[in-house]
């Protein structure tokens, strides 16, 4: 049983994601044996590549309903890129294909004009605070690379916005104990590793990434 299991459906980022984890002091499993999903204490799912691809890869390997279950069950959670938008209902990138459903709403195409796909840095506004990017400053910047991005249905679930060529969009999002992001902490330098070793901190020590509640008033 490994503490922090990195899901492998064939991701194009597993390897760097799993060298920010090390970077983190972890070692982490990396694995495609659903079986290793339950007892993990920690679970990450990365992503490069299209909708269709992923899901019918989580699918074929049986991954899909363990990593629904797990975020269900209340234990550490973090999604990257693909990782983030497959916990849509649907994602509409080259028809419409149906993902884990773990958030309510979609993930659509920057509109027809824009500059695809958004690659590079750009700044991340975090609209509350969050114990994972303690240490991180407001408007940092980290790495995306995508054409598509997530339109939630309930706009509560947004921790981050990042704005490119006049749209803003969803960079981080997460309800209790996941979180997910667009962009790729794993190579945005000292910040993205930052992200990393507070969600395994905080994963590991505490058992819990999400923020303390507010104090009734």
């Amino acid at each position: 049983m490994a503490d922090v299991v990195i899901v492998d459906y064939g991701a194009g980022n597993l390897r760097s994601v799993a060298r920010a984890v090390a970077h983190a002091g972890v070692e982490p499993l990396v694995t495609s044996e659903a079986s290793a999903i339950p007892g993990a204490r920690a679970l990450i799912v990365p992503g490069v590549g299209a909708a269709e691809d992923t899901m019918a890869h989580l699918r074929e390997g049986g991954l899909d309903g363990p990593i629904v279950d797990y975020i269900a069950s209340g234990r550490p959670f973090l999604g990257v890129c693909m990782g983030m938008q497959a916990l849509f209902e649907v994602s509409e990138e080259g028809g419409r294909h149906e993902c884990l459903g773990v958030l309510g709403g979609r993930v659509v195409r920057f509109p027809e004009g824009m500059t695809v796909p958004h690659m590079g840095w750009n700044t991340v506004h975090l609209e509350r605070p969050h114990p994972v990017f303690e240490g991180i400053a407001q408007d940092d910047y980290f790495y995306f690379v995508h054409s598509y991005h997530g339109l939630p249905a309930d706009p509560s679930v947004v921790i981050g916005s990042t704005e490119y060529e006049g749209v803003t969009f969803p960079a981080v999002v997460g309800r209790g104990n996941f979180i997910a992001t667009q962009f790729h902490p794993e190579k945005s330098g000292r910040s993205g590793l930052r992200l990393y070793a507070n969600f395994l901190r905080l994963a590991l020590e505490h058992g819990s990434i999400a923020p303390a509640a507010t104090a009734a008033s």
